[in-house]
């Protein structure tokens, strides 16, 4: 029942109404540089609609998707997903087969997309992308490959992710580099830090907005570095149903908030 009304709400000229002119409001505004974004939701969505969670995986699938076209609507320049955490590769393995299963067509189409040529978008995977299947790295690296020599705008795919294994490779590199004589201990600093980071590629790896779905008032180790300054959106909403609107709802709150 909730489900029906869900969906008619999304489908009246009231919710089209409302959506033109909040994106007529907040692109008068100043947008975010840098949006990042927690995916967080599709099991307990699956359990509230005893649903299993496969359809779940695969509704949110296909809703990041579908950001990625508001993302291009938006010209937002700089997006990070965080798809999967390096702790959830401990799950069910049932589950993370159909997971990659899913991401590993996804990331395909993203591949065929011409908007990624349209937009310059340079695509990086960040994360432990050596604990990632064959598969699933082959198409990344793909990505990567495909896009590297674009700088006009940049999607991040947090996978396999964790921000306290970022911090702990980049401490390592920098004692190296500071053991080969290639780093001066003076030199370390805040700048200096971010060049060792995943998000070393980016024109400003700090997040202007950090929003996340499922009510979960939290970021989990995501960004740990980069959020000092995030602006932070936890909204009650499932991922599988996250709308254009919430998402242009989170931007007016950064906006409202600067």
């Amino acid at each position: 029942m909730y489900g029906f009304f869900y969906d008619l709400i999304n489908d009246n000229w009231f919710y089209r109404l409302y959506e033109r002119k909040l994106e007529a409001q907040i692109k008068q505004d100043r947008l975010p540089e840098h949006v990042a974004i927690i995916l967080d939701g599709n099991r307990r969505w699956a359990k509230y609609h005893f649903l299993a969670n496969k359809g779940a995986h695969a509704i949110g699938a296909d809703k990041a998707e579908q950001l990625l076209t508001w993302i291009y609507d938006l010209r937002i320049k700089i997006t990070t997903l965080y798809v999967l955490s390096i702790e959830n590769l401990e799950r069910d393995k049932k589950e993370l087969e159909n997971i990659f299963d899913l991401l590993g067509i996804k990331l395909e189409k993203l591949y065929n997309d011409s908007r990624i040529h349209e937009r310059q978008m340079k695509i990086k995977a960040i994360g432990n992308i050596g604990a990632l299947p064959k598969s699933i790295k082959e198409i990344l690296f793909k990505l990567e490959e495909e896009t590297n020599h674009y700088d006009l705008t940049f999607l991040n795919i947090a996978i396999a992710y964790g921000g306290q294994q970022e911090l702990v490779e980049a401490i390592r590199k920098i004692a190296y580099d500071v053991e080969k004589k290639e780093l001066q201990i003076s030199d370390i600093n805040e700048q200096s830090i971010d060049s060792y980071l995943y998000t070393s590629h980016l024109p400003q790896p700090e997040p202007d907005l950090i929003l996340r779905t499922s009510g979960e008032k939290r970021l989990s180790g995501f960004l740990l570095w980069q959020s000092a300054y995030s602006e932070l959106v936890f909204m009650d909403v499932f991922w599988p149903e996250f709308r254009k609107i919430d998402l242009m709802r989170a931007i007016r709150t950064f906006q409202r908030r600067r």
